[in-house]
C-alpha cells in the first residue's frame, strides 16, 4: 500500500473507531469482545482498502458479523465464577447512571440483529440503505426490524414510551458508553 492509502486508511480509522467499538458492543455486550470484532474487522479491510467504494458500510458490516462471531466462540461459553454474581445496582443521586442501566439493560432484551438494526438506524444515523446493506438484507427487511427493535425497546422499558420513536443521541451515547 502506497504511503498515501495508508495515510487516508489511518485518518478513517481514528474517525471510525468510536462508532466501530460501540456497534461491536451493543451488538455482542462485552467490551472486550468487542475490541477483539473490532480488530479483526480493521485487519481484514486494511488489505481491501483501496478497492472499495464505500469503506464505512463494508467495515461496519465487518463489525456487525465478526461481534456476533464472538459471541459463538466456544470459550465464550465458559463463564468465570464472577459472573454468576448478581449485579448490585446503586442509586445515582441525580439518576443519570439510573437510566444508563435501565436503557442499557432493555437493549440487552432486543434480540442482537434488532438491537444492531436499531443502534444502525437511530445512533449512528445511517440511511435504511445502508443499514440494510450492513445487514446484508432487503430495505423492507431492515424497515421492519428497525420497527420490531423499537418495539421490544419500548416494551422492555415499560408501557408506551413516545419519546423512543426518534431517540435523541444525547440518550443513546449515555447508554452504549
Amino acid at each position: 500500500m502506497i504511503a498515501e492509502d495508508e495515510q487516508a486508511f489511518r485518518e478513517f480509522v481514528t474517525s471510525e473507531m468510536a462508532s466501530l467499538r460501540k456497534l461491536a458492543y451493543v451488538t455482542c455486550g462485552d467490551w472486550h469482545a468487542a475490541e477483539d470484532a473490532v480488530a479483526n474487522a480493521l485487519v481484514k479491510l486494511y488489505p481491501r482498502w483501496r478497492k472499495l467504494d464505500r469503506p464505512d458500510l463494508y467495515v461496519k458490516t465487518m463489525v456487525y458479523r465478526a461481534a456476533v462471531d464472538e459471541t459463538r466462540r466456544p470459550w465464550r461459553r465458559e463463564r468465570s465464577a464472577g459472573d454468576a454474581m448478581p449485579d448490585i445496582a446503586l442509586r445515582d443521586p441525580a439518576g443519570a447512571t439510573d437510566e444508563r442501566m435501565r436503557l442499557r439493560a432493555a437493549l440487552d432484551a432486543v434480540p442482537p440483529r434488532q438491537r444492531a438494526a436499531v443502534v444502525l438506524r437511530h445512533y449512528l444515523d445511517l440511511s435504511l440503505e445502508d443499514t440494510a446493506s450492513v445487514l446484508n438484507c432487503t430495505v423492507g427487511t431492515a424497515k421492519s426490524q428497525v420497527s420490531r427493535g423499537l418495539a421490544k425497546l419500548r416494551e422492555s422499558l415499560g408501557g408506551d414510551r413516545t419519546d423512543l420513536i426518534e431517540p435523541s443521541k444525547k440518550e443513546w451515547t449515555h447508554a452504549v458508553a
